[in-house]
């Protein structure tokens, strides 16, 4: 049996191996639930049976542990806000909370499965995220979250100052007691062209690096997802120094392939190269297709510290017969 293991820590380290691995993910809930594993033990029984059929059908070469089912905080969860002021009622709920309590445990019974086998990273969203998430998925409001925040950036700022210092309990929680290998971290600029660099550096800097920070004590493998689908987007520019070792970002969203972002990132690891959107290359296109985008997406960025995976999430619904085919040509085009 190939030693997935061991593949990884050469990509990981920015060499050469004997292929180029793929890296996948998708959620196992629809976006309400990815906010009620508290209150509901089915959403969480999807997400853990999820992960291991996952596993099972198509062999990643390493997981991304998702966090379905805790989404937000539970201080915004639980709280009304429609006013910048609102903001200010955001606070730390504290280590006993079960939002960590319960999310630790849940990592645990899901890493055990196949931790021995494969890399495993948790995904952690950064504290404006965990507020933003729930405006947009759960509340489905897409204009919340800038609006309040460039109607009040101070109270925002503080409250994702507030929920940090619960991620940070989290993360020490999970190198503690869970054998995870690193972190997944998801961060995205403000989605107003009023909330420029400057504002930036100001409001969304600290927050993201007090995080980053948090990580970085305690693994030096963790991986850096600049989230951009859609309509939303990111200037690359923003995250340049936030130092993580291994980046995935939006190439399609953003225009940047993995040849120009790998330079861009001063040749750290990248993972990414398709297109994750529904009716796109990896669900839709021929073998032929596909098989000319990776070569020549190998030809102009080589195969050392190289994954090939997706702009964000993908659709559950693509054939796992299609994973294998790019692992396939993966090993192929290493060669």
């Amino acid at each position: 049996m190939e030693n997935k293991r061991e593949l990884m820590k050469k990509v990981f380290n920015n060499e050469k191996a004997d292929r180029v691995p793929i890296g996948f993910w998708y959620h196992y809930v629809p976006p309400m639930d990815h906010f009620r594993s508290l209150e509901d033990q089915d959403v969480l029984d999807q997400v853990i049976q999820g992960h291991k059929k996952m596993y099972e059908e198509m062999k990643p070469d390493f997981v991304k542990i998702m966090s379905d089912g805790f989404f937000g905080h539970p201080s915004v969860n639980n709280t009304k806000i429609e006013t910048g002021e609102d903001l200010k009622k955001i606070k730390s709920v504290g280590p006993e909370h079960p939002w960590i309590t319960e999310q630790v445990k849940y990592v645990k019974e899901v890493n055990k499965y196949f931790h021995d086998e494969v890399y495993t990273f948790y995904s952690i969203f950064s504290p404006l995220h965990c507020i933003r998430l729930y405006f947009e998925e759960y509340e489905d409001d897409n204009k919340k979250f800038p609006r309040l925040f460039l109607e009040n950036p101070e109270a925002m700022s503080n409250a994702a100052e507030e929920i940090a210092k619960d991620i940070d309990i989290l993360i020490e929680k999970l190198f503690k007691e869970v054998d995870i290998d690193g972190i997944y971290y998801s961060v995205q600029q403000v989605q107003d062209e009023r909330a420029d660099k400057e504002f930036h550096e100001k409001y969304v800097h600290p927050t993201d690096l007090h995080t980053l920070n948090s990580i970085k004590k305690h693994s030096k493998d963790n991986i850096l997802h600049i989230c951009g689908y859609g309509e939303y987007t990111n200037d690359l520019e923003l995250f340049k120094d936030y130092d993580f070792n291994i980046i995935n970002w939006a190439t399609h969203t953003e225009n940047t392939n993995l040849k120009e972002g790998k330079e861009y990132f001063d040749g750290k690891v990248v993972i990414g190269g398709f297109d994750n959107n529904p009716g796109t290359l990896l669900d839709t296109g021929s073998e032929e297709e596909v098989e000319n985008y990776i070569k020549n997406m190998l030809e102009e960025v080589g195969t050392a510290g190289v994954v090939i995976g997706a702009d964000c999430t993908i659709s559950p619904t693509i054939p796992v017969e299609r994973f294998e085919f790019i692992r396939e040509l993966g090993k192929k085009y290493a060669k």
